[in-house]
This record gives structure tokens, sequence and C-alpha cells, in this order.
């Protein structure tokens, strides 16, 4: 019987195939354990990869590229997950925003990470809020401190901070 993160990395290879363009800025955190790996050295970066929770925090780590983050996101729900974290990270050296959806498992002890990105100057990407409702919030939060927007998001009105604010602050250029 496959596991999760069997079942996980089956399903994501098509998807971060569409992403092959998308790397991450840091491939492997933690050199010296995950690099030690055979399998894992011979991936590609934006491979889905079975990881080291015990170096990483995590079990499973997949990069997709932005269009299909709703699809990312049924196949999690297909496959009994739930979201924990939707973050963001400014990337300002690539010109890039990443995206960061981090699932665990109700009944298993597995966590997931699901990454994309998308340009700093037009950071867009499709909600999975109809998907999984409790990102509602975490996207909301996300907009207010990067700018990201979630595009089909019901509500991505200021969630933290004042509606008039005209800043993200957690924008590496952000200067208050």
């Amino acid at each position: 019987m496959k596991t999760s993160v069997e079942r996980l990395t089956g399903l994501f290879v098509e998807l971060t195939k569409r992403s092959a363009g998308l790397q991450p800025a840091l491939t492997t955190p933690n050199p010296p354990t995950d690099a030690a790996k055979p399998e894992l050295a011979a991936a590609q970066p934006s491979a889905p990869l079975p990881v080291t929770h015990a170096t990483r925090g995590f079990d499973f780590d997949a990069t997709v590229a932005p269009a299909d983050v709703v699809t990312a996101a049924e196949i999690m729900d297909r496959e009994g997950f739930a979201i924990d974290a939707v973050t963001g990270v400014d990337w300002i050296a690539q010109n890039e925003m990443e995206i960061v959806y981090d699932f665990f498992h109700p009944t298993e002890p597995v966590r997931a990470v699901v990454r994309t990105r998308v340009p700093r100057a037009e950071p867009e990407l499709p909600t999975i809020s109809p998907v999984f409702p409790g990102a509602n919030w975490h996207e909301r939060e996300t907009h207010d401190f990067f700018g990201i927007r979630f595009a089909g998001h019901p509500n991505l009105k200021p969630f933290l901070l004042p509606e008039d604010a005209d800043f993200h602050p957690l924008r590496k250029d952000y200067q208050p």
C-alpha cells in the first residue's frame, strides 16, 4: 500500500513538469542531509520530492505553475489533506514572489508544501478558497503583507492592515 507521500509524488508529476521554469530560490535548504540521498540529488529542483521531515519540517515539496494552484489544491483535498497556512516570500533579487501552501493530513503524520512563483510587478494567481474555505483568511493576510492578489477571492479586503493602507510591510523594499 502506497503512503500519502508516494501517492502525492505520483499525482504531482504532471503539474511539476509544467512548472519546469519555476525554480525555488533555495532548492536544498539542508544539503548535508538531503543531498546525501542519491534519489534526491538526481531530481530536478521543481520535481515533487519526498523530503526528510526532521530536517525540513515537512514530508513532501512540489513547485507548480501559478495556473495550477487550484488543481494542486484539489489533489490535496482528494487525498484528505487540510490547509494549515498560506504565506508569501519576497525574492527581491529574483524579482519574484513565492506563495507557499502548507498542508497537513489530519489522520496521518504527513505535512506537505506546494509552492509557486509570480512576478513581483504583477503578483496574482487564482484563489484556492473555493477548495479550502480555510484559505480565505490566509490569502487575505498574504495580500495585506505582500500585495499578492488572489483572483476570484470572495472578499479580498484588508484583514489586518487598515482599509486605507497603501503599503505591504513584508515586502523587502518596504520603507516605513
